[in-house]
């Protein structure tokens, strides 16, 4: 895997980085995790009682995506929607302190969602989710196709991250992906199932199998790809990149689908504690890989090794370029 892309080859890109400018529209949150210890029964129902020691707030989705671009030196905006709550300044704070400007932000009639995991032991006991997932009212869709043209003359990616929470209705995604190609910009999309063939003119679509087996309504054989050109041309993208999980990617490209040709890209991951997070990860280097000049499979190398390192950290965590570059050394002396 590392004959894609050479050591010079990968300190350019990451140095590159620095200087992009990566728009991401999506669904942000905000992660509450309640760490305590359980040591009875409650009276007064057969649960347990957690007793909470450690109170602990973190960006989650879009937002996650959005602090991964900023922890490797680029720019960002994050188009997203939050409430007149307590959430939403939290997460407002939160994005400011981590030199991600909170401008973008569109404050709509909803509560901010947010996800509230209580924890015992290193395991989840149960989560509660604070949200409203129906799609935005018109004005609030007026109000983020607004943002999007106001921080669209910056960019030098865009990214789509759907969390099906209601942000990505078609008329958005749609006035985005033709802002961004007027503009020649490569578009990265992180899909969810609602509006899953809705990003036509896309430079890289990344689902996982599942979802796009459950998309198509039918397996997909890596193997014997005879039905990827037409799964290309249905979605209407230049690149599919299946994330497999412990199995890496697999990356399917229009100009050579018709010949079946699938580039495989194994997993570089040394130890697995937490994979949450890690497609976050991958889709922040994707755009930023590909602003800085990248071709889909060296953006989807890079990407890779960056995921292999975010999994070896518990919880959503960011990956320094200093981080891929120590795992791409690795790599390279192991193999």
């Amino acid at each position: 895997m590392t004959s894609l892309i050479s050591r010079d080859r990968l300190v350019a890109l990451l140095e590159a980085a620095r200087r992009q400018h990566v728009v991401i529209i999506g669904d942000a949150m905000l992660d509450v995790y309640l760490r305590g210890d359980v040591d009875r029964i409650s009276p007064e129902a057969p649960v347990p009682v957690v007793r909470v020691r450690d109170r602990k707030l973190a960006l989650g989705g879009a937002a996650n995506v959005a602090q991964n671009v900023a922890a490797m030196g680029a720019g960002c905006d994050l188009v997203a929607v939050v409430g007149d709550d307590r959430a939403g300044s939290t997460l407002r704070e939160h994005l400011d302190a981590g030199r991600m400007s909170s401008r973008s932000l569109v404050t709509v009639d909803r509560p901010t969602t947010t996800k509230t995991r209580v924890m015992a032991r290193s395991q989840q006991l149960v989560r509660f989710d604070e949200e409203d997932d129906r799609d935005l009212h018109d004005a609030d869709v007026e109000a983020v196709l607004a943002a999007i043209a106001r921080a669209m003359p910056d960019a030098t990616a865009v990214v789509f991250e759907d969390y099906n929470k209601g942000v990505l209705v078609p008329s958005v995604i749609e006035g985005a992906i033709a802002m961004a190609r007027a503009r020649n910009l490569p578009v990265v999309v992180d899909p969810k199932y609602r509006n899953f063939f809705a990003y036509r003119g896309a430079t890289v679509f990344k689902p996982n199998r599942r979802e796009l087996e459950s998309a198509l309504g039918a397996a997909v054989d890596l193997d014997h790809p005879a039905t990827l050109p037409d799964t290309l041309a249905r979605l209407g993208v230049e690149h599919l990149l299946l994330t497999l999980g412990e199995h890496g990617m697999a990356l399917v490209s229009a100009d050579t689908a018709a010949t079946g040709v699938v580039h495989r890209v194994p997993t570089t991951a040394r130890e697995v504690y937490d994979v949450v997070g890690a497609g976050d990860t991958v889709t922040a280097y994707l755009a930023t890989m590909l602003a800085a000049g990248a071709t889909a499979r060296e953006a989807a190398v890079v990407a890779n090794f960056a995921a292999g390192v975010e999994v070896g950290k518990l919880g959503a965590a960011t990956v320094s370029p200093d981080e891929v570059l120590e795992a791409y050394d690795h790599h390279l002396h192991s193999a």
